[in-house]
Order: structure tokens, then C-alpha cells, then sequence
């Protein structure tokens, strides 16, 4: 089997990048089950921190829950 090793060592790579995907934290996850309501309404189709830069800009229509869990998250940086 020539291809045995390449495979092997494309399975172990596989392994290896999901192994480096970090859990999100639990503020994240709080603010994921707080806002996913208000996201579904307000932002269709963002996801992660386009999701919560969406909520953000539409803070005078989020639920106080989703408001409190976004205050939770750290702030993206400034784009230059």
C-alpha cells in the first residue's frame, strides 16, 4: 500500500487542527443562548462575532438578557 503513510498522516492532521479549535467560553455561550432569538430576528444569516457586532448595532431593539450577556463579551478591537 504506497498510500497508507499519506493517509495516515492526512488523518492525523485532521485530528490535530480540531484538536486546536478552542471551546467557547462560557460568557460566549451564555450570550449565545441569551441573544439567538434576537440574532434570528435582527441578523439572519451572521454567525459569531458578526452575529454579536449586529445585535450591538442594534442594541435598542435586543432583549435585556441578550444586552446584559453581550456587556459580558470582551469588545472586537477598533478596525484602522
Amino acid at each position: 500500500m504506497k498510500y497508507a503513510p499519506f493517509v495516515l498522516v492526512i488523518a492525523l492532521l485532521a485530528v490535530g487542527a480540531q484538536a486546536q479549535t478552542p471551546a467557547p467560553s462560557p460568557e460566549a455561550q451564555g450570550a449565545r443562548k441569551a441573544c439567538r432569538a434576537d440574532a434570528h430576528q435582527l441578523c439572519p444569516g451572521k454567525r459569531g462575532m458578526e452575529a454579536a457586532a449586529c445585535l450591538r448595532a442594534n442594541a435598542d431593539k435586543i432583549s435585556p438578557d441578550c444586552k446584559s450577556a453581550l456587556a459580558k463579551l470582551p469588545q472586537p478591537a477598533p478596525k484602522s
